[in-house]
């Protein structure tokens, strides 16, 4: 089983790029973030036209989350309980043998902006939220655009003090890891250093001026299964004239 998280940074936009990718990449299961439409605009139809069916938690022009699945979804959680202001941003659905939680995570903007004690505050949230309704002795798997770079090889520069590279931020990070969660892809590739988000602008992508900050976070029963993983750069390059999101897909591959 083929799972994926990607920020798509406007669906409507990206909608063309996103089902060059399925058909290319087969996945089953597969987090999106920024959706930037709601509910009643989503395209349902298209993608069942692909043998997807989805959950979507959307938002006016703003954030949205969603989970396709090839298999049936139970959605358990639409929204992360107190933080309801911070717009659309988790969804949870029991889907192929996992509890399957997608996150759009505030980004913070600056040390100097009301958003960032927001920001912090929304994860302790999350990690609330987490020791409350989930159990990681189950298979749990978290994905998302986390906005955070954990350690200094998940930034193409170390800029401590910085937003997303703060030690706030990473205490945060850190207490997702402490509840029972693992980042995937680090614990399989511990010393690669690789990105999922590139600025547009400047040529950082071609110049490797990159951040992690997109994770599979997955609990221990979940993360036995997970023989591989990898970040899709290539779907960060244009395809067929389409221009892709800032964002690669990050995919595991289940046992």
């Amino acid at each position: 089983m083929r799972i994926a998280t990607w920020n798509v940074n406007g669906l409507r936009s990206r909608l063309d790029f996103v089902l060059h990718w399925l058909r290319d990449r087969q996945p089953d299961v597969v987090g999106l973030q920024e959706l930037k439409l709601t509910d009643e605009q989503f395209p349902h139809e298209v993608f069942e036209a692909e043998g997807y069916r989805a959950a979507v938690y959307g938002q006016k022009a703003w954030n949205g989350v969603a989970i396709l699945s090839r298999d049936e979804v139970e959605v358990t959680q639409r929204g992360l309980p107190g933080e309801e202001e911070f717009g659309s941003r988790l969804i949870t659905a029991k889907v192929a043998g996992l509890s399957f939680t997608t996150v759009y995570c505030p980004n913070g903007k600056h040390l100097g902006h009301d958003d960032y004690p927001r920001k912090l505050s929304w994860f302790d949230t999350l990690a609330n939220h987490l020791r409350a309704a989930h159990d990681p002795s189950q298979p749990v798997v978290v994905g998302g655009d986390f906005n955070i770079c954990p350690a200094p090889i998940d930034s193409w520069r170390e800029a401590p003090g910085e937003i997303f590279h703060t030690a706030e931020e990473r205490q945060r990070f850190s207490a997702l890891l402490d509840w029972g969660l693992v980042d995937a892809f680090r614990h399989l590739q511990p010393q690669t250093q690789a990105f999922s988000w590139w600025d547009y602008r400047g040529g950082a992508f071609h110049k490797k001026q990159g951040l992690r900050i997109d994770f599979l976070l997955a609990s221990a029963p979940a993360l036995e299964r997970i023989q591989s993983t990898e970040i899709d750069r290539d779907y960060r390059k244009k395809k067929d004239g389409l221009t892709p999101s800032d964002h690669a897909p990050v995919i595991a591959e289940l046992g």
